[in-house]
């Protein structure tokens, strides 16, 4: 189930609504075909979407699950000075490349800041921002300054460790909420450390965040991701912005993909 929040003049409602299982046998003519970017978190890469994606186009959508430089299968590419802005590039560079209208943008976990740049930059591409579980920042913050300092000082110290400060090391698995065997395995094999940079380097922002773009956040409650608690009581109190919460783990499109895929198609069909 899902619980969703339009936040408005004033007045804010609840709904509840049941979530149907994705049908992978064709498309669902009833839903207009939409053009999905879904971007991965830190330490991800494109491939933790792999469900969701194949969900989506075959229900006749067009999806794109850019993998950030330095992570994921471009891992080679990493290099000091990595920030939040050569992530929000990479994620640009797609939509413009391939011709894209009316995206729907979705940013999963500290995927968040890359996709508010785009939407910074680039608003007229875009239909609606997705925030998924997704780290929120405003002009002049930093990944690190909306974390608790002391989960700061424990990444610190990883990358000193690890890297002499170039990476902070993945946590394990059940850090994103995936205990079930055979995923939790597939992250293992797939995790990469994270450009500690890209959590230092304050964003830059020369419009309010998402830039009059319509914008969801769907908060991930079972369990919830603890760093990220102060920002789903945030993103809760802004007016103009539909609010779901979802009973998943933080990695949703590992957990639950065909209900989020669902829950996707259902935002971006919002008007």
């Amino acid at each position: 189930m899902v619980q969703r929040k339009f936040a408005g003049e004033g007045e804010i409602c609840y709904v509840a609504f049941m979530v149907k299982t994705a049908s992978h046998t064709g498309r669902d003519a009833s839903v207009a075909p939409q053009a999905f970017v879904l971007v991965h978190g830190a330490w991800h890469g494109g491939w933790c979407w792999r469900r969701v994606a194949e969900a989506l186009s075959a229900a006749g959508h067009v999806v794109f699950t850019p993998t950030l430089t330095g992570l994921g299968e471009r891992a080679h590419l990493l290099q000091p000075g990595l920030t939040i802005e050569h992530f929000a590039t990479d994620v640009a560079k797609v939509i413009e490349t391939e011709e894209l209208q009316r995206v729907v943008l979705v940013g999963h976990s500290f995927a968040g800041g890359p996709i508010s740049v785009v939407a910074d930059r680039k608003p007229e591409a875009l239909k609606r921002l997705i925030y998924l579980d997704a780290l929120l920042l405003e002009n002049g913050q930093s990944g690190f300054s909306k974390l608790d300092p002391v989960i700061v000082a424990q990444r610190l110290k990883l990358a000193q460790e690890s890297s002499e400060g170039l990476t902070i090391p993945p946590p394990p698995p059940a850090a994103f909420g995936v205990t079930e065997t055979h995923d939790a395995a597939w992250l293992r094999r797939r995790l990469t450390p994270q450009p500690l940079n890209s959590y230092q380097e304050p964003i830059r922002l020369n419009h309010p965040l998402g830039n009059g773009v319509k914008k969801t956040y769907i908060a991930c409650t079972d369990p919830a991701y603890g760093p990220l608690v102060p920002t789903h009581q945030w993103a809760k109190r802004q007016n103009g912005w539909q609010y779901l919460e979802f009973a998943s783990g933080h990695d949703a499109m590992v957990i639950r993909p065909e209900a989020l895929t669902e829950v996707l198609v259902d935002c971006a069909s919002e008007l």
